[in-house]
């Protein structure tokens, strides 16, 4: 039998390779080894990025212990109009967001000058400043982390989606018949465990990048103290007479892009819909006084919840130890 390697994959493998050994070679910024308490942003310079989705094939490896292995049959779910989300067979779908692809590549095709240019760039979650996410999360299971970043506990989770229908992009995306719920009330709580980037936050409590930044041949990502992002966000926008998101968008985010052309532009292009999110101006959605309220009621619950999820999920795992051991 003959192995067949297609052009596209020879060239992202040689690709990915040439961009960890010149990542591997640049000094780590103090605040990723954890040496102070500022937010980290990520620089996303659009003109860079060649499309190559050699940052898609990285997450998805590096992350791959954290993707669901559902149970199945899955439960019936009352109401019935609960609706199984199940993509434990399309693992391999890279063209949009799912539990089992955290980042994909949106393509645009806008006009310049009178001259076609296609422009592709990375998407995942913006990590917002004041993720709507976590404030509204009522079982605690999305939370900010002091750097920034923003994660869903899948030990916590329920599956509810509160999380993908407060967020402007819509980001999380829903596993059905893994985590907290099958041991509870698996009719009744929830539907599953909501996935999306966590900024490979192991990697970087090691001193490590984020997958996704460490292979990219063309150095199209940057991580670092927010404040030093949006300086040279802002530098690189004079320069090239550009223009910039995710700074102020809702209430400002760790994910800042740089383009040559108006997002406007570039939104009208791309392919929107469920798993792949637009690129709208975006108002704060954590300003107005009603969900901040919401907040503050929610925040007691969260918090027994998240106490109570965690010693359930200790407490599993120390009898599942305990089984094994037998």
């Amino acid at each position: 039998m003959t192995t067949s390697i297609s052009r596209r994959t020879f060239l992202k493998g040689g690709l990915a390779a040439a961009g960890a050994i010149a990542a591997s070679s640049l000094p780590l910024p103090a605040a990723v080894k954890g040496e102070t308490g500022q937010e980290l942003a990520t620089l996303i310079d659009i003109r860079k990025c060649i499309g190559c989705e050699a940052c898609v094939e990285a997450c998805k490896e590096a992350n791959a212990a954290k993707f669901p292995e559902p149970e199945k049959p899955f439960p019936k779910m009352y109401p019935s109009r609960v609706k199984v989300s199940d993509w434990s067979d399309k693992r391999e779908v890279m063209d949009r967001l799912t539990p089992y692809n955290w980042v994909f590549i949106q393509e645009a095709r806008v006009t310049v000058n009178g001259k076609e240019e296609t422009y592709t760039f990375p998407r995942r979650c913006m990590h917002c400043q004041n993720p709507p996410c976590a404030d509204l999360c009522p079982w605690g299971a999305a939370r900010k982390l002091k750097n920034g970043i923003t994660r869903i506990d899948a030990d916590i989770c329920l599956g509810g989606a509160k999380c993908e229908k407060v967020c402007p992009w819509h980001i999380p995306q829903r596993q059905t018949g893994v985590g907290l719920y099958l041991d509870i009330l698996p009719g009744l709580a929830g539907n599953g465990v909501m996935y999306k980037c966590d900024r490979c936050y192991n990697r970087l409590e090691a001193g490590k990048l984020p997958a996704c930044i460490e292979v990219c041949p063309e150095n199209v990502q940057k991580i670092g103290p927010r404040a030093e992002i949006i300086k040279e966000a802002h530098a690189i926008a004079k320069e090239i007479n550009g223009y910039i998101y995710g700074e102020k968008e809702n209430g400002g985010t760790n994910t800042i892009y740089v383009s040559p052309v108006p997002f406007k532009d570039l939104n009208r292009a791309i392919e929107k819909g469920p798993g792949r999110p637009h690129l709208k101006p975006v108002s704060d959605a954590m300003a107005h006084a009603d969900n901040l309220a919401k907040a503050m009621v929610i925040a007691p619950i969260a918090g027994i919840a998240a106490a109570a999820g965690k010693f359930y999920a200790a407490s599993k795992k120390r009898g599942q130890h305990e089984e094994g051991r037998k």
